[in-house]
C-alpha cells in the first residue's frame, strides 16, 4: 500500500490493486495510525460504487471499516460503514450559570438516580403504536404524542419534563431536525424486544455524561451567539441507539453477506458486504437504520429532558438550552458539488459551514460541531468551514483509541487477565480533580485517557487542515460512565 504524505496534515493512499478510488487520511506525524486500519481503508476504497473515501484524525481499527471513516458512495449502502451503534452521537447543553455554582458530585448523583448507566439497563418504555410513532418520526413523533390526550396520563414524568419546550425549538437544535422519516416494517422483531424499554439510558463503553467547565473561548462572536461564555457550566451527553440499533446493525450486516453471494456482487471481504439501493434489501436496511437513528435522537433527548429538569431544580437562575445534537454513525443522501452521495460517517461527524445551514438558526454561523476527548481530557466545540467540502463536510467524532480495551485494563474475554498498560496510579492521576461515577469499576480503565490519542493534537490536525475552527474548549468537572 502506497501511503504518501501530501502535507503536514494529509496523507494519500494512492489507488492501486483493487481500489476504485484514492483514499485520504487526515493526520500529522504525531498521530498514530495502525497498519490494520490502513488495510481496512484500502479495502473500503475497493468496494464498487465508492467514489470518495477518507479517514479523520481519530482513525483506528473498526469492524470492517476504520473508525473515523467518511465514504461518499453511489447506488449502494454498506452497513458496516455505519456500524452497530447506529446514530451514536453527541448532545451539548448550555446552562447560563458559572461552573462554581454547582457541587459536581451532588449533581452527578442526582443525574445517576434518573439515568441508568451501563449495558443492558432499562428506563423509559414505549409500547405498541407509541413506539412505532417514535421510530417512524423521531423527535417529531415524540412531540406529536405529547399533544395527545392520553400522553400525560401514560407518561406523566415525560410530560412534566417537556413543559415549556416546543417541537420547533427542539428540532432547530438537532441535525436533520431529529427526524428521519421512515417505516417500521423492516425492523427485526428482536430489535423491538431489546430496545422498547431502553429509552433514557446511557449504555456502556465510551458513552458518557459530563458536566464541563468552559475553560477557553476562541471565537467570541460565535460563542456569544450560541450562549457560550468562559467558566460556564455545560453538559455533554454521548449515547446512541442501544440494543435496538445493535440488533439492526448485526442483522443487516449478516443479511448483506448472503445478499452479495446471491447477487454475485464483489466485496473485498464479508465485513464489507453491501446492498444496492435499488433493491428491496437496500431499502429495508435504509428504513431500519433510520428507525434506529430516530430511536437514538429520542433517547438522547429524553436524557436531555431529565438533566434539564434536575438543573432547573438545582440552579434557580439557570437558562438551560439545547445547543446541538449531532450523530456520528449514520448514512444519508447529501449533495456535494452537484453530485448526490450516500455519505457514510462512521465515527465521524457532520461539519456544515454556514452556506450549508441556510434557512436554519445557524445560517449566520455554521453548524456547531462537538468533538469530545476522553474522560479526564478536554472537549472541543467547533464550527465547520467551507474547506470541509474536501472531507464531505465531516470531521472526527473524538480522539480515537491507541490501546484496545483489553490492553488498557488487563481484562480479557472470559475473565482472563493480562498485564494492564494503564496502571491504577496513572489512571488516578489522569482523573485528578474530576469526580467519577461509574457503573463498572472493574472495567473503567478501558476508557482511561491514556487509551486514547492526544485530543489537542487531533484538533490541531482539524484546524491545521482548515476544515473546522475552534469556538470553545471545555474540561470535565464530573464524568458519568457505564
Amino acid at each position: 500500500m502506497n501511503l504518501i504524505r501530501l502535507d503536514e496534515f494529509r496523507l494519500k493512499l494512492e489507488k492501486e490493486g483493487e481500489m476504485v478510488t484514492d483514499a485520504y487520511i487526515y493526520a500529522s506525524e504525531k498521530i498514530r495510525i495502525e497498519n490494520e486500519a490502513v488495510r481496512q481503508l484500502y479495502n473500503t476504497a475497493s468496494v464498487p460504487y465508492v467514489r470518495r473515501v477518507l479517514c479523520t484524525p481519530d482513525i483506528h481499527i473498526g469492524f470492517g471499516v476504520p473508525i473515523g471513516t467518511v465514504a461518499g458512495i453511489e447506488e449502494s449502502i454498506i452497513p458496516s460503514a455505519v456500524g452497530y451503534d447506529i446514530n451514536c452521537g453527541m448532545t451539548m447543553i448550555t446552562t447560563g450559570v458559572m461552573y462554581n455554582e454547582i457541587i459536581p458530585d451532588r449533581l452527578g448523583h442526582q443525574i445517576h438516580n434518573y439515568i441508568p448507566l451501563g449495558e443492558g439497563k432499562t428506563n423509559i418504555s414505549f409500547e405498541g403504536e407509541d413506539l412505532r410513532t417514535i421510530l417512524r418520526y423521531g423527535i417529531a413523533g415524540l412531540y406529536e404524542l405529547a399533544v395527545g390526550k392520553s400522553f400525560k396520563k401514560k407518561y406523566p414524568d415525560i410530560h412534566s419534563m417537556m413543559e415549556g419546550l416546543s417541537l420547533d425549538y427542539v428540532a432547530e437544535h438537532i441535525e436533520d431536525r431529529g427526524s428521519m422519516r421512515t417505516e417500521t416494517d423492516s425492523i427485526p422483531p428482536r430489535a423491538l424486544e431489546r430496545g422498547h424499554n431502553q429509552f433514557g439510558t446511557l449504555g456502556g463503553g465510551n458513552h458518557f455524561i459530563e458536566l464541563q467547565r468552559v475553560i477557553e473561548v476562541r471565537d467570541e462572536n460565535i460563542a456569544s451567539r450560541w450562549g457560550i461564555f468562559k467558566d460556564e457550566l455545560t453538559v455533554m451527553i454521548h449515547s446512541g441507539s442501544r440494543g435496538f440499533g445493535h440488533e439492526i446493525g448485526d442483522n443487516y450486516m449478516k443479511l448483506a453477506v448472503t445478499y452479495d453471494r446471491r447477487k454475485g456482487l464483489y466485496a473485498p471481504n464479508n465485513n464489507l458486504a453491501y446492498f444496492k439501493m435499488e433493491d428491496k434489501e437496500g431499502q429495508d436496511y435504509l428504513k431500519a437504520m433510520y428507525a434506529a437513528a430516530n430511536f437514538a435522537y429520542v433517547n438522547r433527548h429524553l436524557m436531555f429532558l431529565i438533566i434539564r429538569q434536575i438543573l432547573q431544580r438545582t440552579l434557580k437562575n439557570s437558562k438551560i438550552n439545547l445547543l446541538y445534537d449531532v450523530p456520528h454513525n449514520i448514512a444519508k443522501t447529501e449533495s456535494i458539488d452537484g453530485v448526490e452521495y450516500t455519505v457514510h460517517r462512521k465515527g465521524a461527524t457532520r461539519a456544515f459551514p454556514l452556506s450549508k445551514m441556510r434557512n436554519t438558526i445557524f445560517a449566520d454561523t455554521g453548524q456547531p460541531v462537538l468533538i469530545p476527548g476522553s474522560m479526564g481530557t478536554k472537549s472541543y466545540l467547533l464550527v465547520g468551514t467551507e474547506n470541509a467540502k474536501e472531507t464531505l463536510y465531516s470531521v472526527n467524532h473524538g480522539a480515537g483509541r491507541v490501546m484496545s480495551r483489553t490492553a488498557a485494563s488487563g481484562r480479557g474475554r472470559g475473565g482472563k487477565r493480562t498485564s494492564a498498560l494503564v496502571s491504577d496510579e496513572e489512571f488516578a492521576s489522569s482523573m485528578k480533580d474530576i469526580y467519577l461515577i461509574c457503573e463498572d469499576k472493574k472495567s473503567i480503565k478501558e476508557e482511561a485517557p491514556a487509551a486514547y490519542k492526544d485530543i489537542d493534537e487531533v484538533i490541531n490536525v482539524v484546524v491545521g487542515a482548515g476544515i473546522a475552527r475552534v469556538v470553545a474548549v471545555m474540561r470535565p468537572l464530573l464524568v458519568l460512565k457505564g
